[in-house]
């Protein structure tokens, strides 16, 4: 074919997929693109602006078995097993109705996991109604009467697991009542530093002590090659570190180092295994080397000016993140340019203030 063939040809595909009313990302990557287009066949296609937690919804096939659905506050994984499906992640509340039409778009197999990163809200608000339309496990009742249907299915009720620390923090008292209604509670608990599942393949959960918070998670699926982050990666903006809640940044660069080691990349740092972040697009080993290297450069910008004895003011004013700020920065919103450098400076000045006392001086 001429070169003017090859040309209308690309046009005539492109308007046909229009009409179909299919998207591609922005920020998908070549072959999760293809791969999106390959897996949505026959389905309905499911779109998304790019405000979190706004809009319609939008369905990624990454690779293997794993799909990424955008949208509905935090990334969402959904892994699709020979039988059941497991969910890293739920979403804010109010998304749960179209959460679970975007995955009965792709699937008609009953959920069995839902896995939480941390026990933020845009990770689990989702919680209740996801599990309440999966499946249970055969044992997750007392009674073996109940442990199946009368039709020899699963009864009703996936399992939430989550590190201990994720249960802790959700299930803390505020006056009379918790902070999060039960129903949204983890189920299940591990208080190691992995846990294995397995769903027609491996499913590594890694827990990440002191990084966003103490109770992170990450999952890795081993088959598929595909690596879901939570928050301990974010390429929309600054980490978000929570030291309210056992965040820190040194727990955070240590956390994106483990992920790093686990990242296989085809070609050049790139391709190879998938990342599928708390929030922004797929990415892949290139881009979390990025990101921790950022991190570890404003940490060492810092902590260089905290060691002249500089004030919070002084360094916010010294601009420590402007070469970053195009890529990450934000002025306005839940958090800011200034939050993290506070953040990154408050964790530090603990730090070499716990040396001092320490060391006797």
């Amino acid at each position: 074919m001429n070169r003017n063939g090859r040309i209308w040809t690309t046009i005539l595909r492109v308007a046909f997929l229009l009409i179909l009313g299919l998207s591609v990302s922005p920020g998908g990557r070549a072959g999760a693109q293809q791969n999106l287009m390959d897996g949505q066949q026959g389905r309905n296609g499911i779109q998304q602006d790019q405000n979190a937690g706004h809009g319609k919804l939008e369905v990624l096939h990454v690779q293997g078995n794993v799909y990424m659905v955008a949208g509905a506050g935090a990334n969402i994984t959904v892994q699709l097993g020979d039988q059941t499906v497991v969910v890293v992640d739920s979403g804010v509340p109010e998304k749960s109705a179209e959460v679970l039409a975007a995955i009965q778009s792709i699937t008609d197999k009953h959920i069995l996991f839902i896995i939480n990163t941390s026990a933020d809200e845009d990770h689990t608000g989702g919680n209740e109604a996801l599990s309440q339309a999966g499946w249970a496990l055969p044992d997750a009742t007392p009674d073996p009467t109940q442990r199946r249907l009368s039709n020899g299915s699963l009864p009703l009720g996936a399992s939430i697991l989550a590190h201990i620390n994720v249960l802790n923090r959700m299930s803390e008292q505020t006056g009379k009542e918790s902070l999060v209604p039960p129903g949204r509670w983890p189920k299940d608990t591990y208080e190691t530093d992995d846990w294995k599942l397995y769903n027609g393949e491996g499913v590594l959960i890694y827990h990440a002590p002191n990084a966003h918070t103490d109770g992170d998670s990450f999952v890795y699926f081993r088959r598929s090659d595909v690596l879901s982050t939570g928050d301990i990666v974010n390429l929309e903006s600054y980490p978000v570190i929570q030291a309210d809640q056992g965040g820190s940044i040194n727990g955070l660069v240590d956390a994106l180092n483990q992920i790093i080691a686990v990242l296989e990349p085809e070609q050049n740092e790139e391709g190879g295994t998938y990342v599928i972040p708390g929030h922004g697009h797929i990415g892949d080993r290139n881009d979390v080397v990025n990101y921790r290297d950022m991190v570890v450069i404003i940490r060492g910008r810092i902590q260089k000016l905290i060691n002249k004895g500089m004030t919070l003011e002084q360094v916010r004013a010294a601009k420590t993140t402007l070469d970053y700020d195009g890529l990450y920065g934000a002025t306005t919103g839940p958090w800011t340019t200034d939050m993290f450098v506070e953040a990154i400076y408050r964790d530090l000045s603990k730090s070499k203030t716990t040396q001092k006392v320490a060391g006797g001086r």
